[in-house]
């Protein structure tokens, strides 16, 4: 009789381990759901995307030029305006005022440029507000990793 209440005591014991380990396992996953512990989806196609390359051209060639605006931290891209940051209400509202006189049609390409797009706080509220302020020809330039190594590095025209 002994041994079977210890077998139901361990029995029991290893029970309340394997839930214990379940919810915890549960809690991670609730809590890598939660706003700031994982990143946003991408708010873009991969059709918005326009490879550096592409804008390059553009901007050597002086055809086509879209207006083009940072949304990071500088504007080493010829010709672009600097918006700055735009993961705040202050941020957001100089990007409302940037595009107050364009036309809803024109081409716009959004860049940023300060760490990949998965880490990125800027690119995601900067496509939020295009579509929010209904602009259809927007894009966003293709840059993963930074502006260093998929502008810079590869010899695209910069205002330095």
């Amino acid at each position: 009789m002994k041994m079977l209440v210890c077998h139901q005591q361990v029995h029991s014991t290893v029970l309340k381990q394997r839930l214990l380990k379940l919810l915890c396992m549960l809690f991670l996953f609730m809590l890598a759901g939660l706003p700031g512990w994982s990143q946003a989806a991408e708010n873009w196609t991969s059709k918005q995307l326009i490879e550096p390359a592409a804008l390059a051209k553009m901007i050597t060639d002086k055809r086509d030029v879209p207006v083009i605006i940072s949304v990071g931290p500088g504007a080493p891209i010829p010709g672009s305006v600097n918006v700055g940051m735009v993961n705040n209400a202050e941020g957001i509202g100089k990007l409302k005022k940037e595009l107050a006189g364009v036309s809803k049609q024109a081409g716009i390409v959004i860049y940023c440029g300060c760490c990949p797009f998965e880490h990125c706080p800027n690119v995601r509220p900067a496509i939020d507000m295009l579509k929010q302020m209904q602009f259809t020809g927007y894009q966003l330039l293709n840059i993963p990793n930074n502006i260093k190594k998929d502008w810079i590095d590869k010899g695209y025209p910069t205002t330095n």
